[in-house]
């Protein structure tokens, strides 16, 4: 008898952290310095997602391996795959779609992605985790989480968000890459969300994708095609992003996967800047003691 694939957790830890100033992939937020991808291993692990792939760089890998060694120890279910190995060699990495590309190699069946420096809530995890096993019927499926767009959103400054449209069933119909958006307090009209490129203003309820899929592994073969197109343009770019929510939105507009669009009111909760951390701290504390965060003091 055919073993049944295994499930992997596809941890994308291979960003420079050039805002941050530093490996904000093992930024302490938690006790006994835990990071946000030690809480991920956790969940994923409560919701039966037990094979952990860290997507890193080379000169991480140590440090990636010792910490978690000392949060995890030695059951832990681990490969370690280097981002700048894989492909042309470069000072800024190629983009998330390239990340779990370069996994394909370690992969024998469905993966759940998320980032290493995002938290998606205490049952974002178990929630997309659940789609994974869903039949695929005649053409792949795969599911992302639609969180609320107000919900994701720093107090200050401007993020970028994949905005996202679902038709009837609850099915992904479209996604744009949208910068510069940011909560603008606009007199007698109260707080309202604007968006710089493209430009307009848009609802909290909007439901964005914050790069937490379950994949199969069909999705994962067809992104090396892309990713091969993709070079094929781009070789000589320094700063051009092979970005995962688009190349799934690409395999979706071709027909080639359905993806379905699971609703959440978890808060998210993320490390860009440096004075995110203390932000993220406070939330983890929250969290731990049984108190949600309001929207406003989740960071990016």
């Amino acid at each position: 008898m055919t073993p049944e694939p295994v499930i992997s957790l596809l941890l994308l830890a291979g960003g420079l952290g050039s805002r941050f100033g530093g490996t904000k992939q093992l930024a302490p937020v938690g006790p006994q310095g835990s990071a946000i991808l030690d809480h991920s291993i956790r969940e994923a692990a409560v919701a039966g997602v037990t094979r952990v792939v860290v997507i890193g760089r080379t000169d991480l890998d140590r440090d990636i391996r010792r910490h978690l060694m000392t949060q995890h120890g030695d059951d832990l279910d681990l490969v370690m795959v280097h981002q700048d190995a894989f492909g042309p060699a470069r000072a800024k990495p190629w983009g998330t779609g390239h990340a779990v590309v370069s996994a394909h190699a370690v992969l024998d069946g469905p993966v759940v992605v998320l980032n290493a420096d995002d938290h998606y809530g205490p049952t974002g995890i178990a929630r997309i985790a659940s789609a994974v096993a869903e039949p695929a019927g005649q053409m792949p499926v795969a599911a992302m989480l639609g969180f609320r767009l107000g919900r994701t959103l720093p107090a200050t400054g401007t993020v970028s968000r994949g905005v996202c449209r679902r038709d009837s069933d609850g099915r992904l119909a479209g996604l744009v890459e949208t910068h510069g958006i940011g909560r603008d307090s606009n007199g007698a009209q109260g707080e309202v969300i604007r968006a710089a490129d493209p430009p307009g203003e848009l609802s909290p309820e909007t439901p964005v994708s914050m790069n937490i899929w379950a994949l199969p592994l069909a999705a994962i073969e067809v992104l090396r095609e892309q990713w091969m197109a993709f070079h094929d343009e781009h070789r000589y770019s320094e700063t051009a992003e092979f970005l995962l929510p688009e190349a799934l939105d690409e395999q979706r507009a071709g027909g080639r996967l359905s993806i379905q669009v699971l609703d959440t009111d978890e808060n998210w909760i993320g490390i860009t800047n440096r004075g995110d951390l203390e932000v993220a701290r406070d939330a983890f504390a929250a969290l731990a003691q049984g108190r949600a965060c309001s929207p406003v003091d989740e960071v990016d």
